[in-house]
């Protein structure tokens, strides 16, 4: 359970209600975790190096766009999954790649956490700090004041994974009708607890117009955030492919086409 102390110290003045739902993963993901090979380096610097299986080629995206600043994310060179503490996750089958990105040194940046940070991080980089706006499930609204200093962005960000998770990230996008509109950016939830989200890294497609995604995720215990392999389907690894099955199997979480949604 993230941020336990805090959680404990105000325990008798939140409502349990409230307290219980702002959990944002699958309590039980580390007893499921499976103890695999350690991993190894990666030659791609970024994800939008990932290769394409042969005929798919990426979609084009707008300049400044988000699905443009996430294909432009770095990668780490070393593929192993750490945990806040420096720890390694003890599931390292689950990731094809890593984002470089700071997990922090709390256990906070979760699962919808990861999704919130990868928004905020693009609309910081873009200077649309009035759009940077999260909400709890009391739908009580946790706005970026604007300040141009790197320390309180972050500060702001541990105050939103404090209190926002999968439940209100849900309610604050839109569903996508159609899973075949998928986009870069776009979010698979399961708002609740237990609950969890991945994030649509980049989309290709073929010239039959059939896509592919990349998706992306941290976890419980807070975690690097990481493009997960596809392990139903090891030749198409680590791409997805949108097809009229109507469950998206990930290597921790089973997803339904119905929980896609969009900012």
């Amino acid at each position: 359970m993230r941020h336990n102390l805090l959680r404990t110290a105000i325990f008798f003045v939140i409502p349990f209600g409230l307290l219980l739902t702002a959990l944002s993963c699958d309590q039980t993901a580390q007893n499921i975790s499976m103890r695999l090979p350690g991993s190894h380096t990666v030659e791609y610097k970024k994800v939008g190096e990932i290769p394409l299986p042969s005929g798919y080629d990426r979609q084009e995206t707008k300049n400044n766009s988000f699905a443009e600043w996430l294909r432009n994310v770095a990668l780490k060179s070393d593929k192993t999954v750490y945990l806040y503490d420096g720890n390694k996750k003890l599931n390292q089958g689950a990731q094809y790649a890593v984002l470089d990105i700071s997990v922090g040194k709390k256990d906070l940046q979760q699962c919808a956490d990861a999704v919130m940070r990868l928004r905020a991080e693009y609309l910081y980089s873009q200077r649309r700090f009035n759009e940077i706006v999260f909400y709890d499930n009391a739908k009580k609204a946790y706005r970026f004041s604007g300040a141009q200093n790197r320390a309180a962005f972050d500060k702001y960000l541990e105050q939103v994974f404090s209190w926002c998770g999968t439940l209100s990230l849900e309610n604050q996008l839109t569903p996508v009708k159609l899973f075949k509109n998928i986009q870069a950016g776009d979010v698979l939830i399961k708002g609740g607890s237990p609950g969890h989200a991945v994030i649509v890294m980049d989309v290709a497609q073929n010239a039959q117009g059939e896509k592919i995604f990349l998706l992306a995720q941290s976890y419980m215990p807070a975690q690097d955030i990481h493009i997960l392999r596809n392990t139903g389907n090891s030749n198409l690894s680590p791409w997805y492919a949108v097809d009229e099955e109507k469950m998206i199997e990930t290597p921790e979480w089973t997803f339904t086409q119905s929980q896609l949604r969009t900012w």
